[in-house]
C-alpha cells in the first residue's frame, strides 16, 4: 500500500526555470549532496555554492534555508524508508519484519552522514518530510505490536527503545566510517538478540515516557551555532 504526503512549500508546484537557472540548481543540488553526505548537515554553505560554481545569492534564491535543500535532497530516502516500512508490516514474520525495516533504516543511516543526522534528529523537517517519518514510526510500532502478540519481540520493549538503536547508531556509524563502515551491522544485531523473548531478563528500569524522549530529543536538535547556520 501507499501513502501520499502533502507537498511542502519547497515542492509546490512553480513555473518551469529557465535552462540557465534550472542548470544552476541541479549544480547545486549536486554539489549538497556530496557535501552533505561527506560533512553532514552542518556541511558549509558557501562551500556548495563554490563548489557549485555559483554565487551564495544564487542559492539562496532557490533555497532560502538550509531546510529547503535538505528536504529538497532526503525527501526521496524519507519515501525509500516508509516503502520499507509498508514492506516489513506486510511480512508474515512480524519479527523478520521488524528486523527488516530497523536494517534498511541503519543501511540509510550508514550511507549518508546528513541522513544519519536527520534521523538522530539534528534538524526539523517541513511538513512532508516529517510526515512520512511520522508514518514510518507508526508502521514500526504496529510491527512491534504484531511481533509481541507473535511472542517473537519481548513485551516491555517500546518505541522509546527503538529511538535507542537510532541514536545510538548514530554515533557508531560516524566512529566506524572510515575505520570499518559495516561495524554497524554487528551492533544492531546484537541489539536484536537483546529484543527476543527468548532468554529475555527483567529490566532494572523503566522505558522512557513519552514526555522523556521528547526531552532528550531537543538535547539532540541543532543550535544556533551547529548545522542550522545559514552557510
Amino acid at each position: 500500500m501507499s501513502h501520499h504526503h502533502a507537498p511542502s512549500a519547497s515542492e509546490t508546484p512553480a513555473k518551469p526555470l529557465r535552462r540557465d537557472a534550472q542548470r544552476n540548481r541541479d549544480a547545486i543540488v549536486a554539489a549538497a549532496r556530496t557535501a552533505f553526505s561527506e560533512q553532514g548537515l552542518g556541511a558549509s554553505l558557501e562551500g556548495v555554492a563554490r563548489e557549485a560554481g555559483v554565487a551564495i545569492g544564487t542559492l539562496y534564491r532557490h533555497f532560502p534555508t538550509r531546510l529547503d535543500l535538505v528536504e529538497t535532497l532526503f525527501n526521496a530516502k524519507y519515501t525509500e524508508l516508509l516503502i520499507a516500512a509498508e514492506e516489513a508490516a506486510a511480512m508474515d514474520d512480524a519479527w523478520e519484519g521488524f528486523c527488516r525495516y530497523l536494517e534498511k533504516l541503519c543501511q540509510l543511516q550508514a550511507c549518508d552522514r546528513a541522513f544519519n543526522d536527520l534521523v538522530s534528529a539534528r534538524l526539523p523537517l517541513h511538513v512532508a518530510g516529517r510526515e512520512m517519518h511520522e508514518r514510518a514510526k507508526e508502521i514500526c510500532v504496529q510491527i512491534m505490536r504484531t511481533a509481541q502478540e507473535q511472542g517473537a519481540l519481548r513485551s516491555d520493549v517500546t518505541a522509546q527503545d527503538i529511538a535507542f538503536v537510532i541514536w545510538s547508531q548514530a554515533g557508531i556509524i560516524q566512529a566506524t566510517r572510515t575505520v570499518a563502515p559495516r561495524a554497524w551491522l554487528r551492533h544492531l544485531h546484537l541489539m536484536l538478540d537483546a529484543f527476543r523473548t527468548q532468554g529475555a531478563h527483567e529490566l532494572p528500569e523503566p522505558p522512557l515516557t513519552s514526555e522523556q524522549a521528547d526531552q532528550t530529543l531537543a538535547t539532540l536538535e541543532c543550535n544556533e551555532g551547529d548545522c542550522r547556520e545559514q552557510s
